[in-house]
């Protein structure tokens, strides 16, 4: 798709719903009766407890999420987000495909722009765009400048993997002393983010992206991606999905990964990530026209 095609694309119509139609022929029992962001209120007055700890659910954190959330005390979503009639969002993967690829100016027209980990955007405009309404991450990846390479009112999303996780979150919440062990990287002592900006993803979202879309089981050690997770979370809340700088070559080690990196190929042999199984689940989701993509795949 060229650069001319994807922003017709981009400013085209949106119909409420159509992402869910088809989605609801790929993903069964598909819903969107589900929170978007943990609240209190899942605790307080839950009528059913989660059946899976965490990615999947929140068997067993109940308690430390409480306390994460009554900190960050906020848990909605935005308003100018809920008074849309049709959200048209993207998801901006990481991938070196975004290098050259002069989608900036099309990624800031839609209502939503998802990005993820630490995928800086300070001095890569022209490729991805200025236009942050979503940032994905987890504590070993939450190194991104809160300022240079996010607008002022980015949701923050906590996409928890772990206990630890929401423990980080708190501790940096009430600076507390931090902790570093648990982690496969140290995550960051010190992020300036304000309370009212973090949310935490419903593991819902990883449960689908998981069981659904990569047939992994609930009690293997198997994750997917935090893109992969956020193509799940958007065609669970979006009625428009395109997606841009997903992908990886099947080069040598060498080859980049990232746009914005020296990081290769070679750095993933030890990830526990899928790489392949994921590319088949976002081809499929293609091919049934459930998203979009703006970059070749």
């Amino acid at each position: 798709m060229d650069v001319y095609t994807s922003s017709l694309h981009a400013r085209g119509m949106c119909t409420p719903g159509q992402v869910a139609s088809r989605a609801s022929l790929v993903i069964s029992n598909y819903s969107r009766n589900h929170s978007v962001f943990l609240g209190l209120s899942d605790y307080f007055w839950a009528t059913t407890q989660s059946k899976f700890p965490l990615p999947y659910g929140t068997k067993g954190s109940e308690n430390i999420i409480t306390q994460v959330l009554a900190i960050a005390s906020d848990y909605h979503n935005p308003k100018k987000i809920e008074r849309l009639q049709c959200k048209r969002c993207i998801v901006v993967g990481s991938g070196y495909r975004m290098k050259n690829s002069s989608l900036g100016d099309i990624i800031d027209t839609y209502d939503i722009v998802i990005r993820l980990n630490n995928a800086p955007v300070h001095k890569y405009e022209k490729d991805v765009g200025s236009k942050t309404t979503l940032r994905f991450f987890y504590p070993e990846s939450a190194f991104f400048d809160p300022v240079l390479d996010n607008n002022p009112d980015t949701l923050m999303v906590l996409v928890p993997f772990k206990n630890l996780d929401i423990q980080w979150l708190k501790t940096i919440l009430n600076d507390e002393k931090r902790i570093n062990r648990g982690f496969w990287k140290k995550p960051p002592i010190i992020w300036n983010v304000k309370s009212q900006n973090i949310r935490i993803l419903n593991p819902y979202f990883m449960q689908i992206a998981a069981t659904k879309l990569l047939g992994y089981i609930e009690k293997n050690n198997k994750r997917p991606t935090t893109g992969f997770m956020a193509i799940s979370f958007a065609i669970h809340f979006c009625d428009l999905v395109h997606i841009a700088g997903f992908g990886y070559p099947n080069f040598n080690d060498t080859q980049p990964i990232h746009y914005y990196d020296k990081s290769s190929m070679k750095a993933l042999r030890k990830s526990t990530h899928k790489m392949p199984l994921e590319a088949m689940a976002i081809r499929n989701l293609l091919q049934n026209n459930v998203i979009q993509n703006l970059t070749y795949f």
